[in-house]
C-alpha cells in the first residue's frame, strides 16, 4: 500500500484548514454539550388503578431514547489502543516505507485513539522540535511529525490524521494560542513534557467530542 507523502508542515496546514471550516466550528461548538438542566422532580408515582396497565416507560423520561444513549456514548472515554508494541529504537531513525506492512489489514480509527498512538510515539521514541522535520537523527519525532508516523505504521487513515490534527489545534486556541502547530512545538522554553499533556488534552476533547 502506497504512503502518502506528507511532510508534517503540510499536515499543519490541511489541520488548520480543516479547523476553520464551518462544519468543524460547528463541532466544536457543541463538543461540550449535555442532557438539558433537569426541571423540577416529578411527583412521585402512584400505582396504577385495578385493571390499568401502567403507562409506556419512555414517558416517564425528560428527554428521548436516543438523545439519552446519544449523550452517554459521548461522554465515554476513548478505548484504549489495542497492544502493539511501537518497533524498536532502530525502527525509529529508520524510513517509514520499511514499515509499510503495518498497513496490511488495519482498519480506521477515531482521532483520539490516533492521538493516543501519537503520544506513545512521542514517548518512546522522543520529542524534538527542529523545525519541520518529520525526525531528528535519533529518531525522535515533532507532535504534527508523531501525527505522520502513527498514520504511517498502520494506525488511522490521512483523514483521521487531519482530524487529530484539528483537534490538536482546537486545544491550543483553548489554551490561547493562534497559531500553528509548528510554531508552538519550536516555540523557545517549550519542553517533552508540554508536547505530551497537549496532545493528552487534545485526545480528551476528541473522546468528549465522540471523536
Amino acid at each position: 500500500m502506497a504512503i502518502p507523502v506528507l511532510t508534517p508542515d503540510q499536515l499543519d496546514a490541511q489541520a488548520s484548514q480543516l479547523h476553520d471550516t464551518q462544519a468543524w466550528q460547528s463541532i466544536v461548538s457543541g463538543w461540550e454539550i449535555t442532557a438539558p438542566e433537569p426541571g423540577p422532580p416529578p411527583a412521585p408515582a402512584s400505582a396504577p388503578a385495578p385493571g390499568r396497565q401502567p403507562s409506556d416507560w419512555r414517558s416517564l423520561l425528560s428527554v428521548p431514547v436516543d438523545r439519552l444513549i446519544d449523550d452517554a456514548l459521548r461522554t465515554l472515554p476513548a478505548a484504549p489502543p489495542p497492544e502493539r508494541p511501537l518497533p524498536g529504537r532502530l525502527g525509529a531513525v529508520l524510513p517509514d516505507r520499511v514499515h509499510a506492512w503495518r498497513r496490511v489489514g488495519q482498519g480506521d480509527l477515531r482521532p483520539s485513539v490516533h492521538l493516543g498512538y501519537a503520544r506513545q510515539i512521542l514517548s518512546e521514541w522522543g520529542w524534538q522540535n527542529t523545525p519541520y522535520r518529520l525526525r531528528n537523527a535519533r529518531g525522535a519525532r515533532c507532535v504534527c511529525g508523531a501525527l505522520l508516523t502513527a498514520h504511517r505504521l498502520g494506525y488511522g487513515s490521512p483523514t483521521t490524521v487531519n482530524r487529530a490534527g484539528a483537534w490538536l489545534i482546537t486545544e491550543l486556541r483553548a489554551q490561547g494560542w493562534p497559531g500553528l502547530i509548528g510554531p508552538w512545538n519550536r516555540a523557545p522554553g517549550r519542553t517533552a513534557a508540554d508536547a505530551l499533556a497537549l496532545v493528552d488534552a487534545a485526545a480528551r476533547r476528541a473522546a468528549a467530542a465522540g471523536h
